[in-house]
């Protein structure tokens, strides 16, 4: 898949962009603050309909405006798709392909595969098990609509389950038709997760190696309460210690993954540089499970990822990417060496672009 162009209308500092991009290498350099990130985070906003950091619709838009708009051509297995999305104040954003606006946005998720891989990554490691559900969760409803749409179908039982423990309420009778749905859909969503792992793990590994080089052993592990026992089992086990705390404390939206580096947790153990490899090598085994798994090449966005490592680490990421295995790929840097080193190796069609105080200019 390849994004042959890109407008932008008020997002972030960006007050006005239209740009056209290689179909192999973009690379993007400007001081820190420039808002090169932002046009990377445009490119996301299209594939997903949201921000990376998942920041409110309402916070992208510049703030000396009311509105913002973002449009992109693509080219996607031998067809055009135009997609637009329109953001304003105190109203919904509506996203739409051609001229057809979608009535739910889950139909968008997944036609327009995308990774990126950002400074923000550190969550990874160092945040709750939220941040690695949510890494889960996005490469897998990306060629998955049947996960995706189970996932949707638990959150919303959760919530009102939820909302019956919130009120005081212990009649079973009312617990028992949400708990069904939600006990369907978590078996799919468990069994999804753990089809996963087994086919992500040996690819992370690879690419881990592959940038760190040998010496350092990495490993994944998931952790589900339905790796004991049935969904069913663990509502009815919890139910009177989620009635005394407040919320549903069991079930797939507790899941989690032990990040580890020799056998220890990466949170206590990994230095900085060892962290930045760890999320990059995630990353870079997100895109190669897309492209295995879905229909076409997933656009790869590398912001800033040269940061805290050392020369052999960097030397061995640019081999990586100047590679033949990875299609269209948009890059940031501050380092103008970096950038011109990959487009020594890589040798193939590529664009460079400045920016600088939201202003964008081919170079």
């Amino acid at each position: 898949m390849i994004l042959n162009r890109l407008n932008i209308l008020n997002y972030k500092n960006i007050a006005e962009a239209s740009l056209e991009f290689s179909p192999k290498l973009n690379c993007l350099v400007g001081n820190n603050g420039m808002g090169k990130t932002n046009v990377l985070d445009a490119i996301h906003f299209l594939s997903f309909c949201k921000s990376y950091n998942a920041q409110p619709d309402s916070t992208v838009i510049n703030h000396n405006a009311d509105f913002a708009l973002l449009q992109g051509n693509y080219s996607r297995e031998d067809n055009t798709e135009d997609i637009s999305i329109s953001i304003q104040r105190g109203k919904r954003k509506i996203v739409r392909r051609g001229k057809k606006e979608y009535q739910r946005l889950s139909q968008h998720i997944g036609l327009l595969p995308l990774v990126m891989v950002s400074p923000m990554d550190w969550d990874l490691i160092r945040g709750a098990g939220e941040e690695r559900r949510k890494l889960m969760d996005q490469i897998i409803s990306q060629n998955n609509r049947e996960y995706l749409n189970a996932l949707i179908q638990y959150n919303k039982c959760i919530e009102q389950r939820n909302s019956l423990i919130r009120n005081g309420n212990t009649d079973p009778l009312l617990y028992e038709s949400i708990e069904q749905n939600a006990c369907s859909a978590a078996t799919l969503i468990h069994g999804a997760r753990q089809e996963w792992i087994q086919q992500f793990t040996p690819v992370f590994m690879q690419f881990y190696e592959a940038v760190a080089g040998a010496g350092e052993t990495v490993a994944l592990n998931y952790h589900s309460h339905l790796s004991q026992l049935p969904m069913k089992d663990v509502f009815d086990q919890r139910r009177q210690r989620d009635l005394a705390i407040g919320y549903t404390t069991g079930g797939v939206h507790r899941d989690d993954i032990d990040l580890l580096l020799n056998g220890y947790s990466m949170r206590k153990t990994g230095s900085q540089g060892q962290c930045k490899t760890y999320t990059i090598a995630l990353r870079l085994a997100q895109f190669n499970f897309l492209k295995s798994t879905g229909t076409t090449t997933p656009i790869l966005l590398l912001d800033d990822i040269f940061d805290r490592l050392d020369s052999q680490r960097v030397e061995n990421i640019i081999s990586l990417v100047s590679s033949n295995n990875f299609g269209q790929i948009f890059i940031t840097d501050t380092n103008r060496s970096h950038i011109d080193e990959i487009l020594k190796s890589s040798g193939s069609d590529s664009r460079m672009i400045g920016v600088e105080n939201g202003i964008c200019s081919y170079l």
